[in-house]
């Protein structure tokens, strides 16, 4: 085929316009001191909390100042004061999976990342930045948490949240939207999860442990057992923990899934958590213990802290037991090639796609249509819902500028 100059010069327009791809890498961001524990308890109550549990609004403010609280001492018998190493790993993160999607794709794709709980990078704020720069097409790729059916649908949230109102006139800046649910099943991510196992196991615990005796403890994101209907992430998290351990049982009889829950009271949470599975473990012989944290890609203060902590208990019962603590990926070369290559697909579908051509203000006139056409039984309900909708996405603007 030869390109004829007009055929040439209108491609190169194209490109020059649109096909500008903003991978929105997202996170929950952590508080760096523990002052600001208590309003992030509160924002993670609000999100996370209300989609399990019967708790009443007017709840959360004295409940996140209790639950900080609690933390308050597992924050304080860690080295004083515990500074999250979570954002800049993030960051470190965002850095990788940038500089590897930029040799293939060029400076057409940028990374740019979201904590749901930390200014200045909440979701609202970072799309506001994408849109200044002349970004029109978003991957949103939700990377902290495994399991992320039930987490990234807090991402997604925030996103609409933030794309609800920032329009002008009748077209909506996006021309272009895909996503990332999770990685749970890509065999890359569970080989390194066993290799990374495997070798600390050698270098460090097989001069003095059978491998009978080297118990393996896989901790999950913990999951809430129900959640209003809404997908928890249990299945997700339960299937890349199976696929972990088929990788390491021939070798290590004595693996468990351990999930690291947040104890919230009133609800039922996956089971064993990583303290119980570890007791387990101890009871049939183990005489070492790896805690690997596979349902985590990024370190945060559930991964530290609370693995610590539990270390801590069982080392008191138990100060024969050998306990080792792995990090999580975190910005290892080969993980952030393969986070990398998982988006490129999702990138190469948004270039192909034909432009989203998307008018936010017929919404509001589709509700009422479609309310009439399925006959009039139907009908007030629809109209309350879209009441609501409207009220809730005016307030979701506030607060969040400085």
């Amino acid at each position: 085929m030869v390109a004829t100059p007009e055929k040439l010069q209108e491609s190169t327009l194209h490109s020059a316009a649109g096909d500008r791809i903003a991978v929105l890498l997202m996170g929950y961001g952590e508080v760096e001191s523990y002052e600001d524990f208590a309003n992030y308890n509160e924002q993670a109550l609000n999100l996370l909390t209300a989609k399990f549990a019967p708790v009443p609004l007017w709840l959360y403010p004295p409940l996140a100042k209790l639950l900080a609280v609690f933390d308050l001492h597992e924050w304080q018998h860690q080295h004083d004061h515990f500074i999250s190493p979570h954002n800049a790993i993030f960051e470190q993160q965002r850095e990788g999976i940038e500089q590897n999607l930029q040799a293939k794709w060029g400076k057409k794709v940028k990374v740019f990342k979201a904590f749901n709980f930390c200014a200045p990078f909440l979701p609202e704020q970072v799309l506001e930045q994408i849109q200044s720069e002349g970004f029109d097409k978003i991957l949103i790729y939700p990377l902290l948490v495994v399991d992320s059916i039930f987490t990234s649908g807090i991402a997604v949230e925030q996103v609409n949240k933030a794309l609800a109102h920032m329009y002008e006139g009748t077209e909506h800046w996006v021309k272009g939207m895909r996503y990332i649910p999770s990685f749970y099943n890509e065999p890359e991510y569970i080989d390194l999860m066993a290799k990374m196992v495997e070798e600390k196991i050698q270098k460090d615990l097989a001069v003095a442990h059978l491998p009978s005796q080297t118990g393996i403890i896989l901790m999950n994101h913990g999951c809430p057992h129900k959640a209003k209907g809404f997908t928890s992430g249990i299945d997700e998290s339960q299937a890349l923990y199976e696929r972990v351990r088929e990788k390491l049982i021939h070798r290590y009889p004595l693996i468990s899934v351990g999930w690291l829950n947040h104890q919230t009271p009133l609800i039922e949470w996956t089971q064993p958590n990583a303290d119980l599975a570890a007791r387990n473990l101890i009871d049939l012989g183990a005489t070492a213990l790896v805690f690997m944290p596979i349902g985590f890609a990024t370190e945060n203060h559930e991964t530290l802290l609370d693995v610590d902590h539990i270390i801590h208990g069982l080392r008191r019962k138990h100060p024969e037991v050998t306990y080792v603590q792995m990090p999580c990926v975190n910005d290892r070369p080969e993980f952030l090639h393969m986070a990398a290559h998982w988006a490129d697909a999702q990138i190469a579908a948004l270039l192909e796609e034909t432009a989203l051509s998307v008018n936010p203000q017929m919404a509001a006139v589709q509700a009422q249509t479609h309310s009439h056409d399925h006959g009039h039984h139907h009908d007030h309900g629809h109209h309350h819902h879209s009441d609501h909708g409207h009220d809730g996405h005016h307030h979701s603007h506030s607060g969040h500028h400085h």
